[in-house]
């Protein structure tokens, strides 16, 4: 537990013997262990993080929306819960804490444009910042034209950009008319 990118199972804890196991539990009924959800704990020092153990709460989840936005500076807003995408039909049981919004793809969608990061020495994945723009003029009319715009804009300043990537993405999540029109004005 003492390894700040990974979060203690009661599986693994079990390796060790029924001592170590019970430990763990009086650990967790003092309030030095927080339960994260079924037979995952984490520390205190672990959830003050800007960032979770994804893998251990939802495995194979992507972070995507705002959360994604977040992390590569396309937005100011600072998202309320972790969101993260999954295979549509998967079954979630999300923890009360941290706040967690899953949202559901179809498998052909959701593997579009997924990289693995580190963040705050969590290893995660993620979309990369032209999927996030996709996502963004996608879900317009959700979250705002105010903030797609911003998304939009924030993106066509970086010098890192790949507008040849962002109009594939486009075309295969069926926004690239849209897409071009907002790239007409602002270029």
């Amino acid at each position: 537990m003492k390894e700040q990118d990974t979060y203690i199972t009661s599986a693994k804890i079990k390796e060790n013997g029924r001592t170590a196991y019970y430990k763990m539990l009086e650990r967790a009924r003092h309030g030095e262990l927080i339960q994260v959800r079924r037979g995952v704990y984490a520390n205190a020092e672990q959830l003050s993080l800007g960032m979770i153990d994804i893998e251990a709460i939802v495995p194979r989840g992507i972070l995507c929306l705002w959360s994604a936005w977040s992390i590569h500076h396309l937005t100011t807003s600072m998202p309320q819960a972790y969101h993260i995408a999954v295979k549509r039909g998967r079954k979630i049981a999300v923890p009360s804490f941290p706040q967690v919004e899953i949202h559901y793809y179809s498998e052909s969608l959701l593997d579009i444009g997924v990289i693995e990061a580190s963040i705050d020495g969590f290893k995660a994945r993620l979309y990369d910042i032209e999927r996030c723009v996709c996502d963004a003029v996608k879900f317009r009319n959700k979250i705002g034209i105010d903030v797609c715009s911003e998304i939009i804009n924030n993106y066509l300043d970086r010098p890192d950009r790949n507008l040849s990537r962002l109009m594939d993405y486009a075309r295969l999540l069926r926004v690239g008319g849209i897409l071009e029109k907002y790239l007409q004005v602002k270029l």
